[in-house]
């Protein structure tokens, strides 16, 4: 097993390896005073792990319940928030008690809100079960939920007190998700380590799933670390998203994260390329990689579609927007663009 130590507002370890599921009621009674443990999960991943978990923490001397809710992100919402709490109220639990995320993005996403809200905050682990989960949206403790406006409009950072990340769940996972996943390994090859994308493009990833969930994880534990509430560097890691984000909302969230991400990538980097920022190699690499993936290039929508979305992303300060840019493999910058030139990006990037 594998530990990578978190140094934010709340200090914790993430765990890698495999069978680091079983080790759940051992890590969270040396963590916390809880009595209650409520199991959150969704309705494709409970029934593989869910049982397992349940009874661990069970064996551990925890009053362990679960609550599951139906898969997708259209579950990542006002109502499904406001039914776990009450859940969690009609269970009586208190301050000192705590919840786990097992699942994907989703579930860890709305699990830390309402663990970040519950009676003012209570603790709560993540166990991610998708290579999303494991390399990005798990660790750095930002959480929210949808509204119909955009994805993560209603959140807040707030830390789980434990990351743990069985490398056997994956085995699981659909291709779609593993692809899916794929694209945020990528971004971190994209915005800051040029030897990681080589290795991607070189070695067949599954066979070297450790390692790489390993680097992205330490790669984003130390950018948290500086920059823990996203107001420089952190920045760096919406590589892919801003037009990404906007592409998932004009399918109405039927287009998974990470073919959102890829999309956006490929486009952001087409600009850069046309706008004078980086060269025809980058894109030319950019391309290959997602294609070597099979992950999607082209964002199927237009213009003013898009651009009606990607104007009511969180990341526009007043009447500018922050894109993430790459300069060159291995590079990203932070450029700062009048909202009102977001189309001429879109069109740069080849979206008609």
């Amino acid at each position: 097993m594998k530990k990578i130590h978190v140094t934010a507002s709340t200090e914790y370890d993430i765990s890698i390896g495999s069978g680091v599921l079983d080790e759940l009621g051992r890590e969270l009674k040396g963590l916390t005073k809880a009595k209650t443990v409520v199991l959150v999960s969704d309705s494709n991943v409970f029934p593989l792990y869910g049982e397992r978990c349940l009874k661990n923490l069970k064996e551990s001397g925890f009053d362990a319940k679960s609550f599951v809710f139906k898969a997708g992100e259209a579950s990542k919402c006002m109502k499904t928030y406001e039914e776990l709490l009450e859940f969690l109220c009609e269970n009586r639990l208190t301050r000192s008690d705590a919840l786990v995320a097992l699942g994907g993005g989703v579930t860890g996403d709305m699990t830390g809100f309402a663990a970040a809200t519950y009676q003012r905050g209570i603790a709560y682990v993540q166990v991610p079960t998708t290579l999303l989960a494991a390399v990005d949206s798990s660790v750095g403790g930002k959480t929210a939920i949808d509204l119909k406006a955009g994805k993560n409009q209603v959140g807040c950072f707030y830390q789980p007190v434990a990351v743990l990340c069985d490398t056997d769940t994956l085995d699981t996972l659909p291709e779609s998700e593993f692809r899916c996943g794929m694209a945020e390994v990528i971004k971190y090859g994209m915005l800051g380590n040029a030897r990681f994308f080589s290795e991607l493009l070189e070695k067949d990833a599954k066979a070297m799933i450790g390692h790489i969930i390993e680097v992205c994880v330490t790669m984003k534990r130390d950018i948290v670390q500086r920059d823990e509430f996203d107001k420089g560097e952190r920045m760096l890691l919406n590589f892919g998203h801003t037009f990404g984000h906007a592409a998932e909302k004009c399918s109405g969230f039927s287009m998974l994260h990470g073919e959102g991400v890829a999309m956006g990538m490929a486009t952001i980097t087409k600009a850069a390329c046309k706008l004078g920022f980086c060269d025809e190699t980058t894109v030319e690499f950019m391309d290959k990689i997602l294609d070597k993936y099979g992950l999607p290039k082209t964002i199927p929508y237009g213009v003013d579609e898009l651009l009606d979305a990607a104007l009511a992303d969180k990341k526009i300060a007043g009447s500018e927007i922050n894109l993430i840019v790459p300069v060159k493999v291995g590079r990203c910058e932070i450029e700062k663009v009048p909202s009102t030139a977001l189309s001429d990006w879109l069109k740069a990037g080849g979206v008609k």
